[in-house]
């Protein structure tokens, strides 16, 4: 019987989601609930276990981790890019890594909260709903406004049609835009600097890469519209949250809807955290039911293929 790790669980539903009576036979499957808070803690933890069920890149999966854990032979993560596996190692020790499916949608649909939340003022106004209060902000309207779009892939063409529907102009850019896909969609394709410069709202939707990290920086807040909006529901470290923090703080933008973050969880006394044109969601763009239901699913015909020999959706 394999040992499996099933890692950053946090709202514990691996259990509610398979039946794992099912699998009794082949596999003794543990829940991990919190985050690891060494690479220490997680090494003393995870060292007797053959599988590791990941959930994204919450867990990093480091070489010093990989070469003390030596039972190890199996990993299964969410989606098909996870960059907190050391893959150089893994393959260094013979350990299959395989992926999952994912949905966009969810992502998609989280991008819009976080527009509509900002624009709308919804925290404020829920929070004064509870204390009796009424009426106390005034939002802004979408129709007519540009939305500039960083990248046009799935979730970003997801995005553009929502906001084509709204009667939004909607513009795109990124390193390797597809001018046909964008013509179709009725999008703008314009320079990185042209978007920022004149966009309401910016919308971040590229896999992060190293051409990508720190993609937004003090520079491109500068020129910024001071009543523009930046959404990331992609990758925290393709905005530096430094320079966001102090954007944010002289009023250099009008607010930020975040779902990712350099750090995760986001530390408790994050500044982000303080900042009253900040609405801060806990990297749940992803987590739904459908997905999570995927997720698990598939993690165990992946491992079920691995033990027959025959792995499938690996990953290089």
């Amino acid at each position: 019987m394999l040992k499996v790790a099933v890692l950053d669980d946090y709202q514990n539903v691996f259990h509610q989601l398979i039946n794992t009576k099912e699998y009794e036979k082949k596999y003794k499957f543990i829940s991990f609930n919190k985050a690891f808070q060494t690479e220490l803690e997680t090494i003393e933890a995870l060292k007797d276990f053959e599988v590791l069920f990941l959930m994204r890149e919450r867990t990093k999966i480091s070489k010093t981790l990989i070469e003390n854990l030596p039972k190890l032979k199996f990993i299964m993560t969410s989606g098909m890019r996870n960059q907190a596996i050391d893959l150089s190692s893994t393959k260094e020790k013979n350990i299959i890594v395989c992926g999952t499916e994912i949905n966009p949608n969810p992502a998609a649909e989280i991008t819009w909260l976080l527009i509509l939340g900002l624009l709308r003022n919804i925290k404020q106004e829920v929070d004064n709903m509870f204390q009796g209060y009424w009426q106390s902000t005034i939002g802004y309207e979408l129709k007519g406004k540009r939305l500039g779009l960083i990248g046009l892939g799935k979730i970003g063409t997801q995005v553009a049609i929502v906001g084509k529907a709204f009667g939004m102009e909607v513009s795109a850019w990124s390193e390797n835009l597809n001018l046909s896909d964008a013509n179709k969609l009725g999008v703008l394709p314009m320079s990185k600097e042209d978007l920022i410069k004149t966009s309401d709202i910016i919308s971040i939707h590229i896999v992060l890469n190293e051409n990508y990290k720190n993609l937004i920086t003090k520079k491109e807040f500068e020129i910024m519209k001071n009543t523009s909006f930046i959404i990331n529901t992609s990758r925290g470290e393709i905005i530096n949250e430094n320079d966001l923090i102090e954007a944010l703080k002289n009023d250099e933008i009008a607010g930020a809807g975040l779902d990712v973050y350099g750090q995760e969880p986001l530390p408790q006394d994050h500044k982000l955290r303080f900042l009253p044109n900040a609405l801060l969601l806990p990297h749940i763009g992803f987590v739904t039911v459908e997905n999570y239901g995927k997720f698990y699913f598939q993690m165990i015909e992946s491992l079920d293929s691995c033990t027959n020999n025959e792995p499938i959706r690996k990953i290089k």
